[in-house]
């Protein structure tokens, strides 16, 4: 009979310390803080390992706040374990990925979750130094964009307790007793739908797609509002082929894939290309990666990116002849 294995090498972490971005939130102002540990206290959200959990509360008239993901999976990602965010700059995973062109490589299934978690955990073992292999070469305008938009203040807004829904359905009689404050009714802005294990892949997340379009617009990326517009135009280009722009573009925005691109035309008189998309929402996902990195490098230069404009409506009309002989168009 072959032996027991230990717990611990089964896919059970323990941690004497969080992952957490200091520079942000999480923490509260008081630098003196009582913080709890359970070992084993949960399972990851991400890895549903259980692993062990750490809670506080960051000041008065706050919530208490936990770690929602292990170790493990806050290293191969580089975020918080709470809040899910940056390690470095506080943004969304899918704000740094788009400017850093980084593909997402971690499987989102159970069925190659486990082996890929056991493969990272064995190279940061054999490093010594436990970071995240998760990595690439950074793009350096992706760097600055990151730098611009990240917040250098600290932010407890998210420290807030969470709104009363007794409140918002008009039934809380707790009143002052009430251990949810705070009495308001919510915003719809559609940012609460949040889904935690799209947070921490970088995807479909709104709060990092509301970034990535104001950046986008302050770049002179703003998407037209005719949803047929499916065309990117890439300006200032070298002496090249569709193939260049094809490779180029997989490389900027490694989330894209071949059957994204409906077709490639170059005009080499025009030093430009012309990229349709299949859908729009795949369009305007490449325009938010394009703006965030500086455009886009072809063949060793830094091509523009604009949208293609909407085709100019066809005016249905008879034709009459004036006073003067001249054929004029009336619509009917």
């Amino acid at each position: 009979m072959p032996a027991k294995h230990d717990i611990n090498k089964v896919g059970v972490e323990s941690s004497d310390f969080p992952i957490l971005y200091l520079t942000g939130t999480g923490l509260g102002e008081n630098p003196y803080l009582r913080m709890s540990k359970q070992e084993f206290g949960s399972e990851c959200k991400i890895c549903n390992r259980p692993f062990t959990v750490f809670r506080w509360n960051p000041g008065a008239g706050a919530r208490y706040k936990k770690t929602e993901v292990c170790t493990t999976c806050a290293k191969i990602k580089g975020v918080c374990q709470t809040c899910l965010l940056d390690l470095e700059f506080g943004l969304p995973v899918q704000v740094r990925d788009a400017a850093l062109g980084r593909k997402n490589g971690a499987p989102s299934t159970d069925i190659n979750k486990q082996y890929y978690i056991q493969g990272l955990e064995s190279q940061m073992e054999r490093s010594g130094d436990g970071t995240t292999f998760d990595a690439e070469v950074a793009n350096r305008a992706g760097k600055e964009m990151l730098k611009n938009i990240a917040r250098s203040d600290p932010y407890y807004k998210r420290n807030r307790p969470h709104i009363c829904s007794f409140f918002v359905k008009g039934d809380c009689k707790r009143g002052a007793d009430c251990p949810f404050s705070r009495h308001e009714i919510p915003e719809e802005n559609g940012l609460q739908n949040q889904k935690l294990a799209d947070r921490y892949y970088g995807r479909n997340d709104p709060v990092a797609k509301k970034i990535l379009t104001q950046h986008a617009e302050s770049k002179g990326l703003k998407a037209p509002e005719d949803k047929s517009v499916t065309t990117l135009i890439f300006l200032g280009l070298p002496k090249c082929t569709d193939s260049h722009v094809r490779s180029a573009l997989m490389f900027t925005c490694p989330f894209l894939k071949p059957i994204d691109i409906k077709t490639i035309s170059v005009v080499e008189a025009s030093h430009c290309a012309f990229i349709v998309f299949v859908t729009r929402a795949t369009a305007e996902r490449a325009a938010e990666a394009l703006s965030a990195q500086g455009g886009m490098e072809v063949q060793g230069k830094r091509a523009k990116v604009v949208w293609g404009r909407p085709r100019p409506a066809k005016h249905k009309g008879k034709q009459v002849e004036g006073e003067t002989g001249v054929t004029a168009a009336v619509e009917t």
